[in-house]
């Protein structure tokens, strides 16, 4: 006999920014990842966050389903964004 996993629900972020944190934990992704796929992923694993990932798989930083929702509700949305663009500039 199995014993079901339990699922842990995270609550949603209500800030819309974008956090850039290395030390992150939850699911990696690849930050060339659209917005709406990334969305769609979020809720298939109910998380409330992903951490993104460069092409060299290092932390760039994570992005809240709080911001997305936010950014996926604006004028200027086009299903053509890629998570990387919602990140803020680095500055060096």
């Amino acid at each position: 006999m199995t014993t079901p996993a339990q699922t842990r629900h995270h609550a949603v972020d209500p800030s819309p920014e974008s956090v850039v944190d290395g030390d992150a934990s939850g699911p990696r992704v690849c930050d060339d990842m659209t917005v709406e796929v990334a969305l769609s992923l979020m809720a298939g694993a109910r998380v409330d966050h992903l951490v993104l990932c460069d092409g060299d798989d290092q932390s760039t930083g994570l992005i809240t389903l709080a911001r997305l929702a936010v950014l996926r509700d604006s004028p200027t949305y086009t299903d053509r964004i890629r998570l990387r663009d919602v990140l803020p500039l680095r500055r060096c």
